[in-house]
């Protein structure tokens, strides 16, 4: 073990985990403000929001912060902050903790696998961890998107009672509302970001433009956060209003799209896009760098251990 290098071993599937989603969290220290800016884009139009918000208009991402500023006060921009973090935790260990297991899985423990197969491995892991996750992400949108204003209740006073009212008002169908697009969504987002980013990579390694660093990750962690914007921003629209929709608005995630449609045409499922991928773009830049690096550390870390003993 002596003289070994970080990168001749690969990491642990516990390594990747804990790495995943510490680097998740980081990202999403950064970019909340960004992704909430884009929550209050999306759910612009709903007759709930336009009721509530009575004469608050947001235009663009950056006025849309400076408003909410205004209006709410700094602190309203990390709304939803703890259940972020907490779907990190859960979320993203699994999404890109697992995938170069399940890739290797689909492959039969081959290193060199097709675009195909890395599609397949992000539709999968991105699915498992919507599946567990969901709630928290139910419960993040609707804390985002509650507005902190004098004389309008707000909908939830805490992270812990929203995950209760929730539940006893909706049962458990209401913690997973909006399951079916948000896999859908985050199997495009998973798909796209990890598959363009190994890929990016892969060409750029291939070709010696630059060595396994961080210019390399940032480079292609920035057009994978751009092609991922691009794919996945109608269904994170749906997602989100559908999420954040009280009982009985739409009676399912295709009634939410068909509503969308017909009252406010196509461009409304593109809501929020400037912020989604200023937000994916830079989530992933922050993500994918503090994810390599994590990596690392932990692995350094573990030999150095293991060379003590």
């Amino acid at each position: 073990m002596v003289g070994l290098k970080p990168s001749d071993t690969p990491p642990t599937q516990g390594v990747k985990f804990l790495s995943a989603g510490t680097a998740a969290c980081i990202a999403d220290l950064f970019t909340f403000p960004l992704d909430t800016a884009k929550v209050r884009l999306q759910i612009q139009g709903e007759k709930v929001a336009a009721e509530a918000a009575r004469n608050i208009r947001y235009k663009g991402v950056f006025g849309t912060i400076t408003t909410m500023v205004k209006t709410e006060g700094p602190k309203s921009l990390y709304n939803g902050l703890v259940a972020g973090l907490q779907r990190q935790m859960s979320f993203a260990s699994i999404r890109i903790g697992l995938y170069d297991t399940v890739k290797q899985l689909y492959t039969g423990g081959k290193d060199n696998a097709g675009i195909g197969i890395r599609i397949l491995a992000g539709c999968t892991t991105g699915a498992m961890a919507v599946s567990i996750a969901q709630p928290t992400d139910v419960v993040k949108v609707r804390f985002q998107a509650q507005l902190n204003l004098k004389g309008v209740e707000r909908r939830y006073k805490g992270t812990l009672q929203a995950y209760r009212q929730i539940f006893n008002q909706e049962g458990l169908r209401g913690l997973w509302k909006g399951t079916l697009p948000n896999i859908t969504r985050n199997a495009l987002v998973n798909c796209t970001e990890l598959v363009t980013y190994d890929i990016i990579k892969e060409a750029i390694l291939n070709h010696k433009l630059l060595t396994d660093n961080l210019p390399c990750h940032f480079v292609s962690a920035f057009g994978a956060g751009f092609c991922t914007t691009v794919i996945a921003s109608p269904v994170d629209v749906v997602k989100t209003r559908y999420m954040n929709s009280p009982p009985g608005q739409y009676t399912s995630a295709l009634n939410c799209a068909w509503t969308m449609l017909t009252k406010e045409g196509p461009t409304a499922f593109y809501k929020g896009f400037v912020p989604s991928f200023l937000r994916l773009g830079s989530w992933n830049v922050v993500m994918f760098v503090s994810y390599e690096q994590l990596k690392r550390a932990m692995m350094m870390s573990k030999q150095s251990i293991e060379i003590a003993t």
